[in-house]
C-alpha cells in the first residue's frame, strides 16, 4: 500500500482565524450566496438543467489549504497562479487523451484535522466563511470547479459537511470526504488511520442529491479518498445514487509500482461508479506521467495533484 499523504506534524495548529462555519442542514434556512456570485456560463448550465461531469469530461483538480504551503498547491500560490499551473497540467492530459475533455478545478480543505482536541474536543478546525466565499467567488468567476474537502476529526460526517450547504447550493461546488481523519474512540488524527462506513457515504450521496433538487442545480459529485481497505467499511454495500456522481479517489503517495498496486486494490478490485487517483508532486518519486496515469485500468475519471 502507498503511504498516508499526511502526518501529525503537518496538521494545522489550533488557529483562532479558523472559525466554526454556520451550522446549516438541508431544508433549513440556508443563507444562499447571492446570484451575482455565479458566472454567466455556470448560470446558463443551471438554467438548462445541466448535467453531471462524467463521463463526457475528465476532471483535474489542484488540492490544498490556502495560506499553508505544507498542505498542497492552494497554499503555495495565489489562486490566479494556481489556475495557470493547473491549466498547464491539464494541457498535458488533453495531449495524452484528445478524445476526452478536461475540466479543471480546486479541491480546498474546508475542515482541517488537528493534532490537539481544541475547545470542543473534536480535533478539527474550520476554514472561515470569508475564505470559503473567496474561493467560491474565484472559481465561479473563472468558470472552474470547486470541491470542499472535509476531514471531520471526531465530528460525524453529516455534522461536518452539512455546514457547507450555502456553498454547495452553488452549481459549480462539490464535496470531498477524507476518511483518514474521521476518528473514533482513542484515535488521534495523523497517528491513526480513520474510516467511514458505507452508510455514511450513502448519507452524503443522498444529501448531495437533495441539494441539487432543492436548489435546482446540476448533479453534484462526491469524492471519497481512500488509500487503505480499512478506510471505507462495508464498501461493497455502496451503490450509485441518482442525482450524484460518486468518485472513489485512490489517495496516498509512493512510487509508481506502489500506486498501481494500491489502485488495483482500491479501484480495480472494488469498482463502484467513477474512479480517481491523487498524485503528489514532491512525495511521488518518480511522479507518474499523464500517459501512465491514463493507462491505469480502469482509466481515472478524476485526477488530483497535491
Amino acid at each position: 500500500m502507498v503511504q498516508s499523504p499526511k502526518s501529525a506534524s503537518r496538521l494545522l495548529p489550533q488557529n483562532p482565524a479558523l472559525t466554526r462555519r454556520r451550522a446549516l442542514a438541508l431544508g433549513g434556512a440556508a443563507a444562499v450566496a447571492p446570484l451575482a456570485m455565479r458566472s454567466t456560463s455556470v448560470l446558463a448550465q443551471e438554467e438548462s438543467g445541466g448535467g453531471s461531469l462524467f463521463p463526457e469530461s475528465r476532471v483535474l483538480l489542484y488540492y490544498g489549504f490556502p495560506t499553508n504551503e505544507n498542505m498542497g498547491l492552494l497554499g503555495e500560490f495565489e489562486p490566479a497562479r494556481v489556475l495557470e499551473l493547473l491549466e498547464a497540467e491539464a494541457d498535458n492530459y488533453r495531449a495524452a487523451d484528445p478524445s476526452r475533455a478536461v475540466r479543471v478545478g480546486f479541491e480546498m480543505i474546508a475542515s482541517i484535522a488537528q493534532a490537539s482536541p481544541g475547545d470542543d474536543g473534536k480535533y478539527i478546525a474550520d476554514a472561515s466563511p470569508a475564505l470559503l466565499d473567496q474561493y467560491t467567488q474565484f472559481t465561479a468567476d473563472n468558470d472552474i470547479l470547486l470541491f470542499f474537502d472535509v476531514q471531520m476529526g471526531f465530528r460525524e460526517p453529516f455534522e461536518d459537511y452539512s455546514g457547507l450547504e450555502e456553498w454547495m447550493a452553488e452549481p459549480h461546488v462539490h464535496l470531498g470526504i477524507d476518511p483518514e481523519f474521521h476518528m473514533r474512540g482513542e484515535e488521534i488524527p495523523g497517528v491513526h488511520i480513520g474510516q467511514v462506513t458505507a452508510a455514511e457515504v450513502t448519507e452524503a450521496q443522498n444529501w448531495l442529491s437533495g441539494i441539487s433538487e432543492t436548489y435546482n442545480v446540476p448533479p453534484k459529485t462526491l469524492i471519497v479518498h481512500q488509500f487503505h481497505f480499512s478506510m471505507i467499511e462495508d464498501k461493497d454495500q455502496i451503490q450509485p445514487v441518482d442525482g450524484v456522481d460518486l468518485v472513489i479517489d485512490m489517495d496516498g503517495f509512493g512510487p509508481p509500482d506502489q500506486k498501481e498496486e494500491t489502485y488495483t486494490v482500491v479501484i480495480t478490485q472494488q469498482p463502484i461508479e467513477h474512479h480517481g487517483i491523487k498524485l503528489f508532486y514532491k512525495q511521488d518519486v518518480p511522479l507518474m506521467t499523464p500517459v501512465e496515469v491514463l493507462a491505469l485500468e480502469p482509466s481515472p475519471d478524476l485526477i488530483i495533484y497535491q
